[in-house]
């Protein structure tokens, strides 16, 4: 089944724990991110401590109903322009409650090699997502399967990686 627009949106409204996402790419396509992307090559930063939005308002709501939003990214150095962008906006949104961690993979075997970017959900519901080579994303698919592989998946993306905060400690992101 191919999830887009509510059906998509209900499933982050709707788990009772966790919501938890692997993310593989150097880059992600998303063209309501092209203008601050374009501003951020251009020299443009956010102040991560003013920094405020509907995302980091709904971490924060989370947090307070006692459920959990994570995220392991997978990544090489150096890092891609879209990764220094997006590690701008990590910060503040890890100050609000995302579980973000970060698995370096430069200069050995990525131990996840050939896994797809997908979400979980309360460790019982796979979303894959589904992207062209070039980070733009084709669609979103629920995975009819057993998760046990995903959750071995999870299992080890948490314990080969580090916490966003102690990853990006002098480094000139």
């Amino acid at each position: 089944m191919l999830l887009d627009g509510e059906e998509w949106a209900a499933r982050f409204r709707s788990f009772q724990r966790e919501a938890w996402r692997l993310e593989t790419l150097p880059e992600y396509r998303v063209p309501q991110e092209a203008e601050e992307i374009k501003a951020y090559l251009a020299g443009e930063r956010i102040d991560p401590h003013a920094y405020s939005n509907e995302y980091t308002d709904d971490l924060k709501q989370l947090r307070r109903e006692g459920k959990s939003k994570g995220r392991v990214h997978i990544v090489t150095r150096p890092l891609s322009d879209y990764l220094r962008f997006e590690f701008m906006y990590y910060q503040p949104h890890a100050w609000a409650g995302d579980d973000i961690r970060i698995m370096d993979v430069t200069g050995r075997p990525n131990p996840l090699q050939g896994v797809q970017d997908f979400w979980m959900f309360d460790q019982s519901e796979v979303v894959l997502m589904n992207y062209e080579p070039d980070g733009t994303q084709i669609s979103r698919e629920v995975f009819e399967g057993d998760v046990t592989p995903f959750l071995e998946y999870q299992r080890i993306a948490l314990a080969e990686s580090v916490p966003f905060e102690e990853y990006v400690k002098g480094l000139d992101a």
